[in-house]
């Protein structure tokens, strides 16, 4: 009980409230948000700021050249810091992530939140300053088209560092948790990607700026790397039989590649091909709610966001058929095989001829709502951190059955 050096006055009380500090988490292992492109980008943008309006005090860590040129700021209650990171694709993120932890170690939050196997390389040294580390895998990112034979034994590492001593792991993907599970031996828990609803409106501005027709046109959003394989949907829509209709490739390229100058020359000289560059925001927003069919033909995925994102715009769709998007559980004709360009423009030709009717759209927006709010997934990462900060050290669980 507390005591206090004087008497209270006949008839007064004093009421002592208790404060309980927020709980912190730092976010790392991303370039950085709001609005810069990339799925853990959205992942986190999303997530942190529904952990800052449940009452968490949350920090993310972002690379600078894709941030406003100021040292700090904060964006809906979230504190974002720009830190330096080398111009070069093979080491932006792992040195980024270096000089991140270090930071943490100096802020001390409750949870480290290191998003993606690259970043989980320093896994280590975030539990040799005493951090308590969440790692969410985000797919098999060694499995990248662009990366060469180094990079991806270093990512796998990073997989085998993150999964065998982080304090929780989380996988975007059902496949993935499982997958971690019996590769390691780790307990892994399932959050999926959320989606954000974004309601219709009449404003046709940014469909006329790139001199677009309303529900003419199919739209992929992602960016230009080799794994979202624009070019296999350039030479789909060259080969389908769709007079009328354009094709709309929405994002850009971080690095100058050859695979970016190759998506530039073949939308060139293949009429009706847009390319709008990096949008988002209400911009990008607009672009899926005036498009007729998204497709989405990537070789690569941890858990498709844009897919999500089409799908809660109520546009039909088409999807490769890889493990991740398969793990939606659309109907059989929403997906193609992966590669299969005569599949894929005969899949388009008859879902332009074949738009969703009315009632197919409201049954699956609502469908999306229900199953991938980012309020659920904030629920899900919560327990999560929850579950760590009330035990005092590591579960104990079995030694890992992989390696790097």
């Amino acid at each position: 009980m507390t005591s206090f050096p004087f008497e209270m006055p006949p008839g007064h009380s004093l009421v002592v409230a208790e404060t309980t500090a927020r709980p912190r988490v730092l976010f790392l292992g991303l370039r950085g948000i709001p609005h810069v492109q990339g799925g853990i980008e959205k992942h986190v943008e999303m997530l942190a700021k529904e952990l800052a309006a449940s009452g968490w005090e949350v920090e993310v860590i972002g690379r600078s050249r894709y941030l406003p040129k100021r040292a700090s700021r904060s964006w809906n209650g979230i504190r974002i810091v720009a830190l330096w990171a080398p111009r070069r694709m093979a080491f932006e993120a792992v040195v980024h992530t270096f000089i991140g932890v270090c930071l943490a170690a100096w802020r001390r939050p409750d949870i480290l939140h290191i998003h993606a196997v690259g970043p989980a390389l320093l896994v280590p040294l975030a539990r040799l300053f005493g951090l308590k580390v969440v790692v969410t895998h985000h797919g098999y990112d060694y499995d990248r088209q662009k990366w060469g034979a180094l990079a991806r034994r270093a990512l796998k590492l990073g997989e085998f560092l993150g999964m065998h001593l982080a304090h929780r792991r989380i996988a975007v993907s059902n496949d993935v948790a499982k997958t971690m599970t019996a590769r390691y031996g780790a307990a892994v828990s399932f959050v999926p990607n959320g989606v954000a609803l974004t309601r219709a409106t009449a404003d046709t501005s940014i469909v006329a700026e790139f001199g677009l027709t309303p529900k003419r046109y199919v739209l992929l959003a992602a960016r230009l790397v080799p794994e979202k394989r624009q070019t296999d949907l350039i030479e789909a829509f060259a080969k389908c039989y769709a007079p009328g209709f354009q094709l709309v490739l929405a994002g850009g390229a971080e690095f100058e590649t050859p695979y970016a100058r190759r998506v530039r020359a073949m939308a060139s000289d293949v009429p009706g091909v847009v390319l709008t560059g990096f949008q988002s925001g209400d911009r990008l927003a607009d672009l899926f709610n005036h498009a007729a069919l998204f497709v989405l033909p990537s070789s690569h995925e941890g858990m498709p966001i844009a897919l999500l994102e089409a799908m809660a715009a109520g546009l039909p769709v088409l999807a490769s058929d890889i493990v991740a998007n398969r793990e939606l559980g659309l109907p059989a004709d929403d997906y193609f095989p992966l590669g299969d360009i005569d599949a894929l423009a005969t899949a388009m030709a008859h879902k332009l001829a074949n738009p969703l009717s009315a009632e197919q759209v409201r049954a699956q927006v609502a469908q999306v709502e229900h199953a991938y709010s980012w309020s659920g997934v904030a629920q899900k990462t919560e327990d999560v951190y929850r579950d760590l900060l009330r035990s005092p050290r590591p579960q104990p669980r079995e030694a890992p059955r992989g390696s790097a």
